[in-house]
């Protein structure tokens, strides 16, 4: 009987410690105080989890455009490029940095239900904190928005004047520019003249050129491969292919060859043009590096001159122009470079 007492007793104890796993509805103290409504609505908003979920893997911010690998981690755009340029670098395999499996641009796959679901999540104008869908957040900042920078109208005549939009018509109706002498906005407009007059010069020089006799043009690719050094590294190079009845190739490389290009995100590329043959007379060329029909590289062309020789058949590496390291990342990580030369023979006089 007294053993019987005991075991009841035990029984109950556990019964008692198990209460959690029994009943479903059991919750501790501390649980019932963080649950309650005031603290679900301060930090457990349903946007807030999402994007939590939604994020990229990489920079933990929602994707505009969204990859995502095998497995359904999900990366943004720019990241998932910078992965890819990063392994061709080091010569490894891109893998995600969630589960290590292998990533590239035939296995990872767009989630366009990701991209859909975060342009519906809100979030705040940069100007004037507002909160709003990211579907409308561009067309506010630049339409909507009254705390959006905006120029004087008069600021063709020199006003410099920057400010929020709704002080524009205030300071439109006392700006003093429209008042001043045409001495005080020659001075000005010279100013701005300087300016344009450098965007334009660029393309008056291409314009010039294509009035040369000899003009050529080709398509080229840039393939990667890597050095004999002790540390291999990486370089580009294209096949050979004929112009002026000479052969030539595009070499370029990443960041100049520096040691450790991966430890930086600032990403460069710069190429020169070889000459492959000897030449029985110096040649004067122009050149300068394009888009290719079948890339999507956005350059801001640049033109170079450099007279060849059998003593000098390379030219100095110029940087490739493109607009930022998001740009470089993007070469980078495809297969192949696609660029158009084109190329001016100066007629020796």
């Amino acid at each position: 009987m007294a053993e019987s007492a005991s075991s009841t007793a035990v029984m109950a104890e556990l019964q008692i410690e198990n209460k959690e796993n029994q009943d479903t509805n059991f919750e501790p103290e501390k649980k019932r105080v963080k649950l309650d409504d005031s603290f679900i609505n301060q930090t457990n908003k349903l946007e807030d989890r999402l994007c939590g979920i939604l994020c990229c893997a990489v920079c933990l911010d929602l994707p505009r455009t969204c990859f995502q690998c095998s497995n359904g981690h999900l990366m943004c755009a720019g990241c998932f490029n910078h992965l890819l340029a990063d392994a061709r670098l080091r010569d490894e395999t891109a893998t995600c940095p969630n589960c290590r499996g292998e990533i590239s641009k035939s296995i990872c796959t767009r989630n366009l239900a990701v991209e859909k679901a975060v342009s519906e999540l809100p979030t705040l104008c940069q100007y004037c904190n507002q909160e709003l869908a990211r579907n409308s957040l561009d067309n506010h900042e630049k339409e909507l928005c009254v705390e959006r920078p905006s120029v004087c109208k008069y600021s063709r005549i020199g006003c410099p004047w920057r400010g929020p939009y709704h002080e524009l018509v205030e300071h439109e109706a006392n700006c003093s520019h429209p008042h001043k002498s045409g001495d005080e906005i020659m001075e000005a407009l010279d100013v701005i003249d300087k300016k344009k007059k450098e965007k334009l010069n660029l393309y008056n020089s291409i314009f010039s050129l294509l009035s040369f006799e000899k003009v050529t043009f080709n398509d080229l690719q840039l393939k990667p491969y890597r050095s004999d050094d002790f540390i291999a590294k990486l370089f580009y190079e294209s096949s050979r292919f004929s112009a002026f009845n000479q052969q030539w190739v595009i070499k370029a490389r990443v960041n100049n060859h520096e040691r450790n290009p991966t430890h930086t995100t600032k990403r460069i590329l710069s190429f020169q043009l070889v000459l492959k043959n000897r030449a029985s007379n110096p040649i004067s060329v122009h050149y300068l590096a394009l888009k290719g029909p079948y890339g999507d590289m956005k350059v801001n062309p640049a033109i170079h001159r450099f007279e060849f020789s059998n003593d000098k058949t390379e030219t100095e590496y110029h940087e490739l122009p493109t607009i930022d390291s998001v740009e470089c990342n993007k070469m980078i990580a495809s297969k192949t470079i696609n660029l158009r030369l084109l190329m001016f023979q100066v007629q020796q006089s």
